[in-house]
């Protein structure tokens, strides 16, 4: 599994907080996603503009999980956000 090497947030999607939840939304579609509290963190990092991997650096440094599944997670997370058109590669 290979990490885009940047995402970016279109201008058109927003992201609320709701609880202890994220809330992300395509204005310009209607498409809606809802993150947990870790995809929520990922959601923040990813506002800060830090890469995929740099991502993935803090996350191993903040809980405890293998490089392995975390990468996987966090592929899969991101996949889906950009096929969604809630994330831009590059």
């Amino acid at each position: 599994m290979t990490l885009p090497d940047k995402v970016t947030i279109p201008p058109e999607v927003m992201a609320r907080q709701v609880g202890d939840e994220t809330v992300i939304l395509d204005l310009a579609s209607g498409n809606y996603f809802g993150l947990d509290p870790v995809g929520a963190r990922i959601w923040q990092l990813i506002t800060e503009g830090r890469t995929p991997a740099a991502v993935r650096d803090s996350l191993l440094a903040e809980y405890e999980v293998s490089p392995d599944d975390l990468e996987r997670d966090l592929d899969r997370l991101l996949n889906e956000l950009l096929s969604q058109g809630l994330l831009s590669a590059g």
